[in-house]
């Protein structure tokens, strides 16, 4: 049979979501679960998004504003910057996948941190650069002088997810600007940012605001979490206007829905609101971290909205006795185990099966 796709794609695996509650219902019959493997916001909707988007969806016969100029310029306000220097698209994720098609050739590097998001060598393979993973600290963190280290004449492309996904933790400006002073002009260094709006350490520095003037500087940020947006699809990044500019060239048009920018801008109008739902989900999160390290799990410090369990082989085990109480968490088998913070509620629900996964473990 002849061949229609490429060979190297056969040992590529494919991109895992958190499971839902269909799975749980047609595998172990159970009908009503906590989903605490997404990273999404709990709180639903932002004031004002689901009018937003109703009254757009009367238009949606129509195709949207494909430079979405007017949600650019209400980025460009609330973040400071000139709207030339944003580029908006569906989802961080989606605005990794151009970046990484406007920047790489076959053979060319990408350097990243391992392990941060798993869709870092998924989109690399697609685009056939060559991986290369630099190993986490022994604390679960970017080690930044490795990968300054890893950098090759062949490199046009570091990712620095911060704070990291799935371990949740953070580096700070002092180590970020002694990286930067090793990495050479000609190769462009992503801060992925997508948690940022939980960042409660103030020794991490805001990536906009600190480093995005370098010519050599790329920020990614994303409206799914915080912002409540994970159903619309909405990201956007900030560079210098010729890399914007190139960035935009390959974009795939019309890929910022008309829905979306909508909602983007209703979301936008509601900052105040987002800033009290982000504090309670760090409230939740040092609470949780505390519970789990009661029950003797070395748990890092994390700045995101979600925590880490550095289960290693026990990964799967734990994630299937808490998806058999109800309760679906993110396990990465060999490494750990992702959980999402939830209300008060879902996060009770998931400390009492977080005690007896952990007692049945071992």
């Amino acid at each position: 049979m002849t061949r229609l796709t490429r060979a190297d794609l056969d040992g590529l695996p494919a991109y895992v979501p958190g499971r839902n509650l269909a799975d749980l219902t047609r595998e172990l019959g159970i009908a009503e679960a906590i989903k605490l493997a997404s990273n999404e916001v709990p709180y639903g909707p932002l004031p004002g998004v689901v009018e937003a988007v109703t009254e757009a969806m009367l238009h949606s016969h129509r195709y949207p504003d494909m430079g979405a100029v007017e949600l650019r310029g209400a980025l460009g306000e609330r973040y400071g910057v000139a709207p030339d220097r944003i580029v908006t698209g569906c989802g961080s994720v989606a605005l990794t996948e151009i970046l990484v098609k406007a920047t790489c050739l076959p053979g060319d590097e990408i350097v990243y941190s391992w392990r941060s998001f798993e869709a870092y060598p998924i989109i690399s393979a697609g685009a056939g650069a060559t991986s290369v993973r630099v190993p986490n600290t022994a604390a679960h963190g970017h080690d930044l002088a490795a990968m300054a280290d890893a950098i090759t004449e062949r490199t046009r492309l570091v990712f620095v997810c911060n704070p990291n996904n799935p371990t949740g933790t953070s580096v700070r400006t002092a180590e970020i600007d002694r990286f930067l002073a090793d990495v050479p002009s000609d190769v462009l260094v992503v801060l992925d940012e997508a948690y940022r709006e939980m960042v409660t350490d103030p020794e991490v520095p805001d990536g906009i605001s600190t480093y995005a003037d370098r010519p050599n500087v790329l920020v990614l940020r994303t409206m799914s979490k915080a912002w409540g947006l994970a159903g619309l699809r909405m990201g956007f990044l900030v560079a210098q206007p010729e890399v914007a500019g190139a960035i935009r060239k390959v974009l795939t048009p019309f890929s910022t829905s008309l829905v979306a920018q909508a909602a983007a801008m209703a979301a936008l109008a509601q900052e105040a609101e987002v800033r009290r739902r982000c504090g309670l989900v760090v409230a939740e999160r040092s609470r949780v971290t505390e519970a789990l390290r009661k029950l003797h799990v070395d748990v890092p410090e994390s700045q995101a909205n979600f925590v880490w369990l550095p289960l290693g082989d026990q990964a799967a085990a734990f994630g299937a006795v808490c998806e058999g109480r109800g309760v679906i968490v993110r396990p990465f088998q060999g490494d750990g185990v992702r959980v999402t913070i939830g209300t008060p509620e879902e996060n009770d629900a998931f400390l009492a099966a977080a005690e007896v996964a952990l007692d049945q473990i071992g």
